[in-house]
């Protein structure tokens, strides 16, 4: 698994560092910030797509969600780990530069535990997020399962199909063009997707697990470990949150192109 960790790391710092050269040459005129930006969601694009992919390959090659086995529950996690570690430092850059371009930070500034401790404080949360996957899920998964359970990682490899959109949906807004009908249609499926895929998936995998030991829905949580229950709700949490988020700004770009018209 450790030559996998390495493949992905390879990968997905090798695709921003191209990235960002290959934007850096076709869009001279973009600043450092619109290309270290494009690049980071460009990435984040890439990785959930394939994560996905290896989402609906597990999920519906596992039968019994809790014993059938598929290598790519395994061999996935080890692969994007890499990135997760990654992402904090491609967020990081984003940061650094797009307070260059708004004028809160001089030309001049340097990277430093200042820079540093200001991308912490306004990005907490995906930081803490990005990390419990890391240090968290990625042992739990790689050491910890004894081989069970590879039903329920294809489905928490499921929640990323919504990541690609809100990637898209960034770079819209990155070029101009959030006023357009293609911002708005992909704003809906960002909607969609997330809910769906990022909160209707926990009671989905509750209901998979009630089918399979014959027992009703709501005495699912009683017959898991406490430890099950409690790492469910810590993904689940943030999932929420963010979801409201993205509530409240359609609903600001709603009555703005209401406005507008």
């Amino acid at each position: 698994m450790f030559g996998v960790f390495l493949c992905g790391a390879a990968f997905f710092s090798g695709h921003f560092i191209g990235l960002r050269n290959i934007l850096g040459s076709v869009f001279p005129q973009w600043s450092e910030a619109d290309v270290v930006s494009v690049s980071e969601r460009l990435v984040s694009a890439i990785h959930a797509t394939l994560a996905t992919a290896a989402g609906v390959t597990v999920v519906s090659s596992c039968h019994d969600v809790m014993t059938d086995s598929h290598w790519l529950a395994d061999t996935f996690v080890a692969f994007g780990a890499p990135y997760m570690a990654g992402d904090i430092y491609f967020m990081y850059l984003t940061h650094f530069y797009n307070q260059r371009v708004k004028g809160h930070t001089s030309p001049e500034t340097t990277h430093s535990l200042k820079t540093v401790k200001a991308f912490l404080i306004r990005e907490w949360m995906l930081v803490l997020h990005h990390l419990i996957l890391l240090l968290v899920f990625m042992p739990i998964t790689l050491l910890l399962r004894r081989g069970l359970g590879d039903f329920f990682v294809g489905c928490l490899f499921l929640t990323e199909l919504s990541s690609p959109f809100i990637a898209i949906g960034r770079i819209l807004i990155q070029l101009g063009l959030d006023h357009t009908m293609l911002h708005r249609v992909n704003g809906i499926i960002v909607l969609l997707t997330f809910f769906t895929c990022r909160i209707l998936i926990f009671p989905f995998m509750y209901a998979m697990y009630a089918r399979q030991f014959g027992i009703p829905l709501h005495r699912v949580p009683f017959s898991l470990p406490l430890h099950c229950n409690l790492g469910n709700l810590a993904l689940l949490l943030p999932q929420v949150y963010w979801f409201t988020l993205l509530l409240k700004k359609a609903r600001r770009l709603y009555h703005r192109q209401t406005r507008r018209d």
